[in-house]
């Protein structure tokens, strides 16, 4: 059969589920795209939903604040009305370019075909930087957290959370009212969250420890039972007594595979332009995956570049198609 005569072409693929890439699918939809979606994890929301269900978003514009499973919901809600095929489980393995307007793509479970391709994988691969002592590995899982999936687990609890970025900020905040006792350990005096959520923590009653740095952990072959902390400068030592310790020292991530595409990666990212247009024909990117001059890797920058690219890449697809769609609100019957 010829496979450009197949119904099984896609008009876009998009790589990876994460809230950019179920963002594009809905917008896909709004174009009248045929759309298909791969990712790798067993459910939709990518790092939202695999590492930080329960922690508030606040980067979302109409939103004050809300938790990434209800944000994940809403956008999953939203691409859904059009449809999409949702490809879960399914690791890309790799991504040819066979003819104009007619790409491969091979997973480790079944070969797509698409017209164009969109790469949303946020940073690619990821897992946690893991905490650096040789009794850690037994307590991850028992009283030892690299994400928190359900806050009411600590409720009543002490726990100890380590790092100092938005994350660990966050946390921090969300437990200082559930848990009986919060807090928060990091290597250096400055945090590197958001300055707001730093000015509301100082508010708490969280307790900040800083610059400590954890020395070791004391427990049974179960759970840990306390934590030693010393000054990452200095000979200060404190006995820390925790019910749980969370660990948020950031994330190792890797493009894996995606390095092989040919594709030009700068810093682990690939480089697009103001179109999201990747330097091969017909392949283009959004989300954290991304780098260009300027960038920011917000989510609210994922929404924003998702439309340019579906709308790139349906000119792509129809050189007639206009770039700049209707306002929504017409398309929809609004106005």
């Amino acid at each position: 059969m010829d496979i450009t005569q197949s119904e099984n072409i896609s008009d876009v693929i998009i790589i990876g589920g994460g809230p950019t890439g179920l963002f594009a699918a809905f917008y896909g939809g709004m174009r009248e795209m045929s759309v298909k979606v791969v990712d790798s994890l067993p459910e939709p929301g990518g790092q939202l939903m695999a590492l930080y269900p329960e922690k508030y978003i606040y980067d979302v514009a109409g939103a004050p604040k809300i938790q990434a499973k209800d944000l994940v919901h809403q956008l999953k809600e939203q691409a859904y009305q059009f449809d999409p095929e949702m490809c879960l489980e399914e690791n890309v393995q790799h991504v040819e370019k066979l003819e104009e307007q007619l790409f491969k793509i091979t997973t480790t479970k079944a070969v797509h075909y698409a017209k164009t391709v969109l790469i949303t994988s946020g940073a690619g691969a990821f897992q946690p930087r893991r905490l650096k002592h040789e009794s850690a590995d037994k307590y991850e899982g028992k009283n030892l957290f690299y994400s928190i999936t359900d806050l009411e687990a600590h409720k009543g609890q002490r726990v100890c959370i380590s790092g100092g970025g938005d994350s660990a900020v966050d946390w921090a905040l969300m437990l200082s009212g559930i848990a009986e006792q919060t807090t928060l350990v990091h290597r250096r005096n400055q945090f590197r969250a958001h300055e707001h959520s730093i000015n509301q923590l100082k508010e708490t009653n969280v307790q900040i420890k800083t610059p400590m740095a954890i020395e070791q952990l004391v427990g049974t072959e179960d759970q840990i039972k306390s934590v030693v902390l010393k000054e990452t400068k200095g000979e200060k030592s404190e006995n820390l007594e925790i019910d749980s310790l969370i660990v948020n020292h950031g994330f190792l991530s890797s493009l894996g595979a995606i390095k092989e595409w040919g594709l030009d990666i700068e810093k682990n990212s690939i480089v697009v332009n103001q179109k999201m247009e990747t330097n091969i024909p017909g392949i283009f990117a959004a989300g954290d995956i991304t780098t260009y001059d300027g960038k920011v890797k917000l989510i609210a920058t994922g929404f924003g570049e998702a439309p340019t690219a579906i709308s790139q890449a349906k000119h792509y697809i129809d050189p007639a198609a206009r770039v700049q769609p209707p306002h929504s609100t017409r398309v929809l019957g609004g106005e």
